[in-house]
């Protein structure tokens, strides 16, 4: 479940990654907002499994309160569920 969980913290990790750092600079400096609805969408679509799928595969894994809470802060800063996958790997690692 973990190893599920990670693959879809990537994908939003992505998603705000490309939303804020290509999207919205499109918009605001270049003056072309096109790409902002379609990738906002996705990226929304993503927080919001994100933060389902925490509820759901992370329980029951041996996760101190310290990762789970940086677990759901990663959901809220751009990029950092890159730095938080090799928490998770570690926990998938020593589940298996």
């Amino acid at each position: 479940m973990i190893r599920i969980f990670r693959y879809i913290a990537l994908f939003e990790g992505l998603t705000a990654v490309a939303l804020f750092f290509v999207a919205m600079p499109a918009k605001y400096w270049f003056g072309n907002p096109t790409l902002v609805p379609p990738i906002g969408a996705i990226h929304g679509f993503a927080f919001v499994a994100y933060m389902l799928a925490m509820v759901v595969c992370l329980p029951g894994r041996w996760l101190s309160v310290r990762n789970w809470l940086t677990t759901f802060a990663s959901g809220f800063v751009p990029g950092a569920s890159f730095f938080n996958d090799r928490m998770l790997r570690r926990h998938e690692l020593v589940a298996a």
